[in-house]
């Protein structure tokens, strides 16, 4: 009885290419029992007509031809017949090492490498359009779990199974599926046969030309910190500019893309994926995560650049999931290293812009009076800047969560303003923000003086005061002031009101 489940090791007498071959069941009872003389022979003989038929070495056709294009059929007879040549060299091999079946058969198998080494870089040349990251990273998941040509059952039909996949996805996807399942058989056979450096060799040539031309197209290359320093602010800007954009279309479809490629034609190897992948990608991965941090090292300390700084913490921050996911190798950490070093160096360089920013209010030296008590520009410059930050809220509690909170202020203490309790229980966020703001208010403050007039003075005081609390109430300032903060604040409008 033959065993249940073993493949028969030759083909469909049915197909007229092997016509003559054994039968599917008399093979299956040849492998419970061992290989006969004759057996080992038929099936060398038969995978001899095909190998002849498609060596690149012979004048014909088969030279400038595709087998995967001219018949899916036919190449997925092929490889069906080097996986069963292959299994009657292992077999030989125990037997009789001089053998000379052994010996013809290796050398159909070299012949039979050559012309899968071929068609596997053809697919990747003419397929650049349909294999690129965009094409594979959108392909409809459903796809991702369909079978390849090597994994199909003997008895159904392939056209049939490729006809089913095709109703599915859609026909961009459809030549980008077939594709790839030619590309994985191919790589199955060839590692399974012991060529999987010939396999590996040219699927990092191809694959990594495409990666690096992608970076290259995104705008992202090496900058030194020297010509950051040298570029003009409108140069600098449009430079971060393309960055974000590039770190969204690379974590979306580049690496995306890459990585479900990759998984997918080496599926049969987890050691050779994560080789590929990292060969691959690591360049351009290091390359796009190690801008922001050159960026935070500039010296120019304007503090509007802080918006720049927390807009690439953002889109590192946002995207972090997938970079563990997608560089989850640990031949790939630097990668992940490289991503965590940006977001570090850009804490710590918001962490002193705002610090800048504050120094900027106290030195604020300006003696301008404004008529009738009216906003101060000090005042409107401060509360865009804060409420813009304000924006940021999820980030900056991210980034000042370990910061220690601010010093006892050694500000002097005004009439109508005093900080929140020292006790108070509110976050990091919360501290850092009122911090600024009672900054603004003390200097708010000494401008008063300049006012001779009392009544004006106080006027002065409330007009700012109110304008600094109803900016909190239409910003998101407000989720991040403690209710205690802003409910006190406005008694002290009341007190001040009340002194006119």
């Amino acid at each position: 009885m033959p065993q249940k489940g073993m493949r028969s090791l030759c083909f469909n007498p049915e197909t007229p290419l092997f016509q003559g071959s054994m039968s599917p069941s008399s093979s299956i009872a040849l492998l419970a029992s061992g290989f006969s003389e004759s057996m080992i022979e038929q099936i060398i003989d038969t995978a001899a007509i095909i190998v002849a038929k498609w060596d690149g070495e012979t004048p014909s056709y088969a030279k400038v031809t595709s087998m995967f294009y001219e018949s899916k059929r036919e190449a997925v007879h092929f490889i069906r017949s080097v996986n069963d040549l292959r299994k009657i060299m292992h077999f030989v091999s125990g037997q009789d090492s001089g053998s000379k079946n052994l010996i013809r058969a290796q050398s159909l198998m070299q012949i039979a490498m050559k012309r899968l080494q071929k068609e596997f870089y053809q697919i990747l040349s003419m397929n650049r359009a349909h294999l690129d990251p965009e094409s594979v990273s959108t392909r409809s998941s459903r796809t991702s779990t369909q079978s390849s040509f090597s994994d199909y059952d003997y008895d159904a039909s392939p056209d049939y199974e490729i006809g089913a996949a095709k109703e599915s996805i859609s026909e961009v996807e459809e030549v980008s599926f077939m594709a790839m399942s030619d590309l994985k058989s191919i790589a199955d056979c060839m590692i399974g046969s012991g060529y999987a450096k010939e396999c590996v060799q040219i699927y990092n040539m191809i694959r990594k030309s495409i990666i690096n031309e992608g970076i290259y197209k995104l705008g992202i290359e090496k900058v030194s910190l020297s010509k950051i320093n040298k570029m003009e602010s409108g140069v600098l800007n449009l430079k971060i500019k393309d960055w974000l954009e590039a770190m969204k279309i690379s974590m979306r479809t580049l690496f995306t893309g890459e990585r479900i490629l990759c998984d997918f034609v080496f599926s049969s190897s987890n050691s050779i994926r994560e080789s590929c992948f990292s060969e691959i990608t690591k360049e351009g991965a290091v390359l796009l995560f190690e801008f922001p941090e050159v960026v935070a090292k500039v010296k120019k300390s304007s503090p509007e650049r802080i918006f720049q700084l927390l807009g690439m913490y953002t889109a590192i921050s946002d995207n972090w999931p997938e970079i563990k996911t997608i560089f989850s190798f640990e031949s790939i950490s630097a990668s992940r290293s490289q991503a965590l070093n940006s977001m570090a160096r850009l804490s710590e360089s918001v962490r002193l812009l705002l610090l800048d920013f504050e120094s900027m209010i106290q030195k604020d030296s300006s003696k301008t009076i404004v008529p009738g008590g009216g906003i101060h520009p000090l005042t409107i410059y401060s509360m865009n800047y804060l409420t813009a930050l304000a924006d940021y809220g999820n980030i900056l509690t991210d980034i000042i969560s370990d910061w220690p909170p601010p010093a006892k202020s050694s500000l002097p203490e005004i009439s109508f303003y005093s900080l929140v309790s020292n006790e108070s229980s509110a976050a990091p966020i919360s501290d850092h923000i009122s911090q600024l703001i009672l900054v603004l208010v003390c200097k708010l403050d000494s401008k008063a003086k300049y006012y001779k007039d009392v009544a004006v003075l106080y006027l002065f005081l409330a007009n700012n005061l109110q304008y600094v609390i109803s900016r909190i109430h239409k910003s998101n300032l407000h989720s991040l002031l403690s209710t205690e903060w802003i409910t006190k604040h406005k008694v002290k409008i009341t007190k001040i009101i009340l002194n006119l």
